[in-house]
This record gives structure tokens, sequence and C-alpha cells, in this order.
């Protein structure tokens, strides 16, 4: 079986609980507007990583569950807002939630799914103890996503920003949900402090690979495969290591910051072009090396786990993050 298997397995009960967990009620526009991005599916590697860690420290899948459903809901509700603030009209190849039920809706229903995610881990049938860390630790999560949304948004305003100021950005808005799954899973499967710590660090620096990756691939892969539009990054000029590492060569891709509207830009030549520059200007490399090196990284912490099947499907995730095409 492989990894793609393996995270699809894990994706069935997790989406069964969903449904159970998340259930259409009054009012019924609140909830379809929660449901909708959620529904869309989604590859589910945080629950996937959640499920796995529990089981690879010698706990039970089947109770860390509830959990990895709260993981995935608090991540959506990250994409819904995410959505909004970036004008993104696109979202898993469905129209984006505020595109349907407007801003107001889309930040409701943003809202209703991190409150759901700690209804739902807090409401597990655990141990209380553990629920405890596990909801605290969801909800520090969740401040830290926020800060780096922040920063995010402020280096839009900025003509320049450091390599290192955009790995603390990514490392707060994506990289430490994933820590939290690792984390959140191990705890509940009834790591020790020193274990669950040990799978934060594996889940953070795989996920800053995982992302350093993904801008790689809002370049490169087609919108059809991506659900959303290519290139969107570099239309929208945002400052990825991608582009400060192409800025500080000279190599700056004609589209870069001119959006993609009927003045010509977004084209299939302009996504060319772009690859072109940042191939030619040794960046492509340059962030593939640095996304393969923290996920190398993340995997040496699972060194502190005996050697199980469920450790390697830990590393093999871990390589997916950077092998996949989408």
């Amino acid at each position: 079986m492989t990894v793609v298997d393996e995270i699809k397995k894990k994706s069935v009960p997790v989406d069964e609980a969903i449904e159970k967990l998340l259930p259409v009620t009054e009012p019924a526009g609140l909830y379809e507007a929660s449901r909708h991005i959620v529904k869309a599916g989604g590859k589910r590697l945080r629950p996937a990583v959640l499920l796995t860690s529990a089981e690879a420290v010698g706990g039970c899948a089947d109770s860390a569950i509830p959990a990895a459903v709260a993981v995935e809901l608090m991540h959506t509700f990250t994409l819904v807002h995410d959505d909004i603030m970036d004008n993104d009209p696109v979202r898993r190849g469905l129209p984006a939630v505020h595109t349907l039920w407007g801003e107001a809706g889309g930040i409701l229903a943003g809202d209703t799914l991190y409150s759901k995610a700690i209804e739902i881990i807090t409401e597990s049938d655990s141990d209380p103890v553990r629920l405890l860390k596990s909801a605290n630790i969801l909800s520090r999560t969740c401040v830290g996503v926020c800060e780096g949304q922040w920063l995010d948004i402020d280096f839009e305003t900025r003509d320049i920003v450091s390599a290192g100021e955009y790995l603390e950005m990514i490392e707060k808005k994506t990289a430490i949900l994933f820590g939290a799954a690792a984390q959140i899973g191990a705890i509940i499967g009834g790591a020790d402090e020193k274990v669950a710590q040990a799978m934060y660090d594996y889940g953070r620096l795989v996920g800053l690979g995982f992302q350093i990756y993904d801008d790689v691939l809002d370049l490169v892969t087609p919108e059809e495969v991506l659900g959303k539009r290519q290139g969107s990054d570099i239309f929208e000029g945002k400052r990825t290591l991608l582009m400060i590492h192409a800025s500080e060569k000279g190599a700056i891709p004609r589209a870069f910051g001119k959006g993609a509207d009927s003045s010509g830009s977004g084209t299939k030549e302009d996504i060319e072009e772009a690859i072109r520059v940042l191939t030619d200007s040794g960046s492509l490399a340059y962030v593939k090396d640095l996304a393969v090196g923290f996920v190398e990284e993340g995997k040496a912490k699972l060194d502190i786990l005996p050697d199980s099947p469920k450790k390697q499907l830990l590393k093999d995730m871990a390589d997916y993050m950077l092998y996949r095409t989408y």
C-alpha cells in the first residue's frame, strides 16, 4: 500500500466523524457554508499525521479520531478566512465560501469551524488531562496561525522581506499546525512529554518543508490539478521565499505583482516565463533544496521512537510532502 493509499485510508473514519460531529442544523445556511470546503475533500494530511502519531507511540487511532476532526476543522477555518483576506475566488476546485455566502457569511463560517474544533476535542472520550493539554495546544496554535497571517499581510506593504522573516511567517501560519497535529496525536496516544515534544518538532519541521514546496507547486501546477489559480502568488506579488531569493538575484518575472486581469497578465505565457526566469536564477533549485533539508531534519526527530510500520509511515508522509504533485 502506497503512502497516498495510507493517507486516504486514514481519511475515511475522519470523514465519517465529520458527518456526525458537524451536521447541518439550524440555521442551515451557516452550517452549509461551514461544511462547504470541509466536504470538498482535501488531502487530510494533518488528520493523517495525528492518527499515525497516536499509533506510532503505541496508542489507538480510534480514540484520536475526534482530535483529528478538530485539527481538520481548525485548518479549514484558516483557509476560509485566508480566502477572504486574499480575495481568492477558488478553494479545492470549488468557489470559495465568501463568493457564495458573502464576506460576513465566510467570517461566521470560519468562526463556527474554530469553535466546533475546540468543542469536539474537549468532548472526546479520552483521558481528561490529555484532552486538556490537547485543547490548550490547539488554541495556542490558532493564536500562532493568526500571528503568521498578520505577518503575511504586513509583508504586502513592504518592499523588502528577508528570508528569516518569511520563514518565521510560514512557521507560524502553516508549520505549527502540523506540529500540533503530531503532538496531539502523541499525547492522546499516551506519550510522555519528551516524546510528544519530539513529535511536535517532527511536524513543525516537515510543515516548513511542506509550505516552502507549496510555493513551488503554486507556480508549476495547472489550475485543474492544484484547485486554485496557477501562479497566483506571482501575480499577486507575494514575497515568498522563491521571490525573495529571485529578487536578490535580480530575476523578477514580468508578471510579478501585476494581477491577472484584462490587462493581459496571468496568461499561460506569463507562467512559462516565470518558471524559466526562476529556474535560470537558481531560485527554484534553492527552495527545493531548503524544503528537503527541513523534511530530513524533521524525520530525524522520529529517532526517539522504536522502529515500527507506523514510524516508517510518518517518514513516508514527510517525503510525500515534497514529492506530491499538488
